[in-house]
């Protein structure tokens, strides 16, 4: 699963929450892979919650997702309680990937991209949502839970829970 990172290797780092990991991030880490060599998600955990309250959960999410990629040694899948940043250099990126759905999330993923580049030198590389997706959020997910809706469509086949 872990692929071991060398000077050539080009490695992008992926981070999120991923609560619930949705086709949109599978895209995503999809259409990474077409441009480097290596996608590692992170998972964090949000700095205005109770990371303490989150890391099993985390934990959890990584296995998860790691089992949706268990047969692609180009994608790994890490937990992180640091800086973006931070996890990036340990893991060799080269660059961080992120989604864009909306303007609002452009302006905000800018504002992300100039700080972790003026900390670090690593660039953002920012992937417009495909159409399909682009109402797709992983909060939108969690809101359908809530009301008992099936979410199952918008999961990465692997990633829907068997009954």
């Amino acid at each position: 699963m872990t692929a071991k990172s060398t000077r050539s290797t080009r490695t992008a780092l992926l981070p999120g929450s991923f609560n619930p990991f949705t086709i949109g991030h599978a895209s995503l880490v999809e259409r990474g892979l077409q441009m480097f060599d290596r996608v590692v998600i992170a998972i964090g955990c949000n700095i205005d919650k109770d990371c303490e309250e989150y890391r099993c959960q985390i934990s959890e999410r990584v296995q998860t997702i790691a089992d949706i990629y268990r047969d692609t040694d180009r994608v790994e899948v890490v937990s992180y309680f640091d800086l973006t940043v931070e996890v990036a250099q340990r893991v060799g990126a080269c660059a961080i990937l992120r989604g864009v759905r909306t303007l609002q999330d452009f302006e905000y993923e800018r504002t992300l991209a100039d700080v972790n580049r003026n900390l670090s030198g690593i660039e953002t590389v920012l992937l417009y949502t495909l159409p399909e997706h682009s109402w797709l959020s992983s909060t939108v997910l969690r809101d359908m839970v809530k009301h008992g809706l099936d979410i199952s469509p918008y999961l990465p086949k692997k990633f829907v829970p068997k009954d």
